[in-house]
């Protein structure tokens, strides 16, 4: 149960929260304490497997139709595991986040409240947000950059309007990322009567939202910044990059994506490398 439990909370995908918010809560001026260590940790573990495993729990009659679940990409356990799994979720979360709630300001708990709301309301029943086209993209994209706004907040870091135009390049990253990943699960998704932005908008129109969401997110860290900071708009050239051989796919041959989607994958870990040393070059420049 506990591989389970691990493949149920996406280890691919823990550095996708964790970093948002080590790196944000370091750059805001803030040391590497113990509330760093505890929160890098939530954000690494506990709030990945609550995240995908609600989702996992409440998609499964998609996911037992969509071939690549079961794997890196998510996993697929049987009914009668859901209950441990969301037991086990909320366990290791809730006392993670009310030390969190407990050592932060209203400003940082507010922050954290709103990343646990689209965590939840994101596949919970009656919510969600998944099934409301835009919107469950948005809500995806919060999942990723609301950890970032967290750790800028909880280092007591006010938020200017340079800071405010990094974090909705990160979002539009994040929108266009979840798009993709949407249109290789249109098939899936329709046989279980799934909404989402890919069913709604079709293969090819999701696909050139998806291209215009990293360019424009390129774009606003390139006119935001100054100075050797502009060199992270080239990191939306690997996404970009990615998606083009695919800009004329349509409904039929939507699964083909999952290509750019596992390139996605491992283009998030050269492009989190490439970050990572502009930040040490950027503080060791203070």
């Amino acid at each position: 149960m506990v591989k389970d439990l691990l493949t149920a909370s996406r280890p691919i995908s823990w550095v996708n929260t964790a970093y948002p918010f080590a790196a944000a809560y370091l750059l805001a001026g803030a040391d590497i304490d113990w509330i760093f260590v505890v929160g890098t940790f939530f954000f690494l573990f506990p709030y990945n497997l609550l995240m995908y495993g609600i989702n996992d729990i409440f998609d499964y009659e998609s996911d037992r139709r969509n071939p690549r679940k079961g794997g890196i990409e998510g996993a697929l356990l049987s009914k009668e595991h859901h209950r441990v799994l969301l037991w086990s979720a909320l366990i290791c979360s809730l006392p993670f986040a009310v030390l969190l709630l407990w050592v932060g300001q209203l400003q940082a708990n507010i922050v954290l409240l709103i990343s646990l709301a689209a965590v939840i309301a994101y596949s919970a029943p009656k919510l969600r947000f998944k099934e409301r086209p835009l919107l469950d993209s948005i809500t995806s994209a919060t999942h990723f950059v609301s950890p970032a706004v967290y750790g800028w907040t909880l280092a007591g870091a006010p938020i200017s309007t340079t800071q405010w135009a990094v974090f909705g390049a990160f979002m539009l990253w994040g929108i266009a990322s979840h798009a993709l990943g949407a249109i290789q699960d249109i098939l899936p998704d329709r046989q279980g009567g799934i909404n989402s932005i890919a069913t709604v908008f079709s293969a090819r129109g999701t696909i050139w939202l998806v291209l215009a969401a990293y360019v424009g997110s390129g774009w606003l860290t390139y006119a935001s910044l100054s100075g050797p900071a502009q060199w992270a708009a080239v990191l939306a050239l690997p996404y970009i990059a990615n998606i083009l051989p695919h800009l004329q796919i349509d409904d039929e041959l939507s699964g083909t994506v999952n290509e750019a989607w596992k390139r996605f994958l491992w283009i998030n870990y050269l492009c989190g490398f490439g970050l990572t040393m502009l930040l040490i070059y950027l503080l060791l420049l203070r």
